[in-house]
């Protein structure tokens, strides 16, 4: 344990990212208990007495056209962190996901001698490569999540640090569904069905539609399975009863505020957007069928830019099809409804095994790792900018 009081400065887009930052924070204040944290950042982490300069909902904005209509107040933002951090120096900058925003803060705060982390790889390997460079300029260490990226950094020489996921040492090897139940007061014995369509407003104004079609087809064929759904907030919950009532209000769904992890262990099948929410399923073994919508012109330059063969997570994990993945227009409630059907009532055993596999491989001591990582660049002198 330190006496010195060390500035760490940093900047989340989402609430993956707070549940990162949460716990590489936790790490941090037992070896710094007078260190400082300021930046943006969620409430896991807020609860820790970060100081959140901007709400991190300023920055959960995915998609080319999601981003251009918030362009001028993403740039607004990044111009005053900018500002702050260079007027008050932090002793080392953590970026958390968000690329395209923390990328540039890091790049230009570099360029002042302060220490620059970057902490979830970028999809480098997957679409627009030469980002290598930029991320080699804004950075003085990546920390990887997955151990395939540190290879492409170790090829492109570019520091980088492999600390597995947090969520694989959260989440015990075997989720108890009786347990789970047992918990959110549901019956067991029966067939659930988790609804699941991501964390933002565009996300579930996407995908929730098609999500309740399916969910009426499947009811159809097998009306006592019952329906939950996890939504992260309030705001959220709302957003997910007022598209209800529009599309599907016969529907009998339980929804469950701020208890994801919970409801994925109930459940039997989850029916889920993409995104990190996929590896927490993969994790806590339930399987999934992972869909995604893009705004169209988002779609149009994905499919030139991106060279990836899947994009769930526990697939590239894999590098094999283990879940079901719709994409854009084969997101059509027949198409998730037949999908959905056999990985509720066939045995899954083989793919459970393949989960099992992907979360000893992710059990890495994440949290300490990353701590250990900004602790020895805390420590070291500053390599020379480029």
């Amino acid at each position: 344990m330190s006496e010195i009081k060390p500035t760490f400065a940093i900047i989340v887009g989402e609430h993956s990212g707070d549940t990162l930052g949460a716990g590489l924070v936790k790490e941090l204040q037992q070896r710094y208990p007078n260190a400082r944290f300021i930046g943006i950042g969620g409430p896991k982490m807020n609860t820790l007495g970060f100081e959140s300069l901007f709400s991190m909902e300023e920055l959960a904005v995915m998609g080319i056209v999601e981003v251009l209509g918030r362009l001028r107040r993403l740039m607004q933002v990044r111009k005053s962190i900018v500002n702050y951090f260079s007027e008050h120096k932090p002793d080392v900058f953590i970026g958390i996901d968000a690329p395209d925003f923390n990328l540039t803060v890091e790049e230009k705060l570099k360029l002042q001698g302060i220490k620059t982390v970057h902490y979830v790889s970028p999809s480098v390997w997957a679409w627009r490569e030469k980002r290598i460079f930029k991320i080699d300029r804004a950075t003085d260490m990546v920390l990887s999540l997955l151990p395939f990226e540190k290879d492409f950094y170790d090829q492109h020489d570019v520091a980088c640090t492999f600390v597995g996921h947090p969520l694989a040492d959260d989440i015990p090897l075997y989720s108890d569904q009786a347990v789970a139940r047992e918990k959110l007061q549901l019956a067991q014995g029966k067939k659930y069905l988790a609804i699941m369509p991501g964390s933002r407003s565009s996300e579930l104004a996407k995908l929730l539609p098609d999500f309740l079609a399916t969910a009426q087809i499947l009811i159809k064929q097998h009306p006592d399975l019952q329906l939950i759904a996890p939504v992260i907030n309030d705001v959220r919950e709302q957003q997910f009863i007022e598209i209800q009532q529009q599309t599907a209000p016969e529907l009998d769904i339980t929804i469950f505020n701020n208890d994801t992890q919970l409801v994925m262990a109930a459940a039997d099948c989850l029916l889920s957007a993409s995104g990190t929410v996929t590896l927490e399923g993969a994790l806590i073994k339930r399987p999934m069928v992972v869909a995604y919508k893009f705004n169209w012109l988002t779609a149009i330059v994905g499919r030139i830019m991106v060279k990836l063969k899947w994009f769930s997570l526990p697939n590239l994990m894999a590098q094999k099809t283990l879940l079901p993945e719709l994409l854009q227009e084969q997101v059509t409630p027949e198409n998730l409804a037949n999908e959905v059907e056999p990985l509720l009532f066939q045995d899954q055993s083989e793919l459970l095994a393949e989960f099992e596999k992907i979360h000893l491989a992710l059990k890495q001591n994440a949290s300490e790792k990353a701590a250990d990582a900004v602790e020895k660049l805390l420590n070291s002198t500053n390599k020379n900018n480029n």
